[in-house]
């Protein structure tokens, strides 16, 4: 594609080849845009009566659940014409270019499959509790998992609106504005995934209102800690858009490992009752594959997540 290797030429700081052009803005005014696109994302919400929660409405009431998704389509199709246009005014791209840099072309299919499967390394052992621990096939058989995400709105939130929402938000529209201002890869990995775990903190308030007997200091800790995994995976997110260039892929990984949550560390697994007095060698399977999944993710991260052709930072400038 000439046109984004023409562009990443001359706005991509790590080519060796010539020395790049200046960047039309600098890094600071690229995460002023990305820390405003997180408001134009979630400030909605407290702004009308339909999104906004309270005591007596709870942020996981179908018609509040079903107005902020209105809400938040509304706000990525802004973000993604402004980035779009700041790409063509900028950089001088062709649509083509834009639509691979936004990660929505080419489609990136297989990178997007490696790249959830490698996720999926990382939960071998919570997938090996669900599905043969707690039987989680025998759901799985009859399709019901998949029928209560279409059907239920907190899942379809969850597992669909959410993941796909966030991914064009504060990957397909922000990262681009990062390439195009020459900051620098680590900043690009590590530091804009804090504005994607602050856009979070809002659910401090909503736990407050649906929660007022909770202590304010465990409140807080819920808030801190939510903010430290969602960060963390910004960074992994970020690093797997830029080196596949797939928002299927980041939107598949996403909404896995919202489906999967935080893995357990300790403790005895339990059977589909919840029942812990089951033999402990399931207990001990479940732990040596969380193990053997980390160390397999850890070995094939580079691998996995490399593509070629559809990369948007060179496989030699990492």
């Amino acid at each position: 594609m000439p046109a984004l290797g023409e562009m990443l030429k001359k706005f991509n700081p790590w080519h060796k080849e010539e020395e790049p052009l200046p960047p039309p803005f600098t890094a600071s005014t690229a995460y002023l845009l990305l820390a405003l696109y997180a408001l134009i994302y979630f400030i909605p919400f407290y702004l009308s009566p339909t999104t906004r929660p309270s005591p007596t409405l709870s942020r996981d009431a179908p018609s509040v659940i079903r107005a902020r998704i209105r809400s938040v389509s509304l706000s990525c199709a802004i973000c993604t014409l402004t980035t779009s246009l700041i790409l063509s005014r900028y950089a001088s791209l062709s649509p083509s270019a834009i639509f691979h840099l936004l990660g929505v072309y080419p489609l990136a299919l297989i990178p997007a499959v490696k790249i959830l499967f490698l996720t999926a390394l990382l939960f071998l052992g919570p997938l090996y509790s669900y599905f043969i621990v707690e039987k989680g096939y025998k759901q799985w058989s009859t399709l019901l998992p998949l029928r209560e995400t279409l059907t239920e709105w907190t899942d379809y939130r969850n597992y669909i609106a959410g993941p796909i929402t966030e991914e064009i938000l504060f990957r397909s529209s922000s990262l681009p504005l990062l390439l195009l201002s020459q900051a620098p890869l680590s900043s690009t990995l590590f530091l804009s995934p804090l504005i994607f775990g602050l856009s979070h903190i809002h659910h401090f308030y909503e736990f407050r209102l649906t929660h007022p007997a909770t202590p304010i200091s465990a409140s807080l800790l819920r808030s801190v800690f939510q903010l430290g995994y969602t960060t963390l995976f910004g960074s992994y997110a970020n690093f797997l858009y830029l080196r596949t260039g797939s928002l299927l892929g980041v939107c598949a990984v996403h909404a896995f490992c919202n489906c999967m949550g935080l893995p357990q560390v300790w403790g005895r697994v339990t059977d589909e009752n919840g029942d812990k007095k089951i033999n402990r060698l399931w207990t001990v399977g479940y732990y040596v594959l969380l193990v053997a999944g980390a160390w397999s993710w850890y070995r094939n991260l580079w691998g996995l997540s490399e593509s070629v052709e559809t990369g948007l930072v060179g496989v030699d400038q990492w």
